[in-house]
């Protein structure tokens, strides 16, 4: 997000949540992008959400608090102390879910909200698997993007037995049909699992290799396949078409 792209269409409120890297936070059509995440999951009938933040997310913590209250859901606060990877944000948030199972998201993607209602009902661990070609034509994600996301392998019972984190797009892997857009259900499992991943070949403790550790212990994840459009708030370019996408839609968090 941070990164300069003269062709994006940006406001002057815009510009300023872009060069702070901070996506969630992007002005769309008056509103946080936040907002229209929140207002999808109390649509799914979740009551409670933790944001994962960094230590300094004050102006975060004064919207959510004081400025835009949300009615619908609980917002609490969880701090990464460092951004070393999104297997790191999950435990972080370990204390948070009191040993209950949870569902966990990226903050820059909104998902169809048939998928959350389904992620939701699960009695296990799980995942909405995504197509290919359903992402690039319902979807503001352009087909080059697709291979920046998780490759799944499904065995015929529907359960996930292998997962590729940013895949070679000239070699994509058995199975690459399906995509993980980073969206689950867990249950505490899940945190040995995030203690015991390496870093990635980016320095990070990634969700995704987890996920795989987490299947080497034995842990089932169900998944179930979801239609899009997911719409994705990667870069500055994504801005106007997520806004014009959006544009009939008043978030009610």
């Amino acid at each position: 997000m941070r990164a300069v792209d003269l062709s994006a269409q940006l406001t002057p409120e815009q510009q300023r949540a872009a060069d702070a890297g901070v996506k969630a936070m992007m002005p769309v059509n008056g509103r946080p992008f936040l907002d229209y995440i929140l207002s999808s999951l109390a649509d799914a009938g979740i009551r409670r959400v933790a944001l994962v933040v960094a230590p300094d997310h004050e102006a975060l913590r004064q919207y959510y608090n004081i400025e835009a209250r949300p009615a619908r859901v609980q917002v609490d606060f969880v701090v990464q102390d460092a951004p070393i990877g999104t297997a790191n944000a999950v435990l972080a948030a370990e204390p948070w879910t009191d040993g209950e199972a949870f569902l966990a998201m990226n903050a820059d993607n909104l998902y169809p909200l048939a998928g959350l209602e389904e992620l939701a009902s699960l009695s296990e661990p799980g995942l909405p698997v995504f197509e290919r070609e359903d992402l690039v034509k319902s979807s503001n994600i352009p087909r080059e993007r697709i291979w920046s996301f998780a490759i799944l392998e499904v065995d015929e019972a529907g359960y996930l037995v292998g997962i590729v984190e940013k895949p070679n797009k000239d070699l994509p892997p058995k199975g690459g049909r399906y995509i993980s857009m980073n969206c689950w259900r867990f249950d505490q499992r899940i945190f040995r699992a995030c203690r015991e991943v390496p870093k990635s070949e980016r320095g990070e403790f990634e969700l995704p290799q987890a996920v795989a550790v987490a299947i080497r212990h034995g842990v089932k994840f169900k998944t179930f396949q979801a239609r899009g459009p997911v719409l994705d708030l990667s870069t500055r370019a994504d801005a106007a078409d997520v806004a014009r996408r959006l544009a009939a839609i008043t978030p009610h968090p």
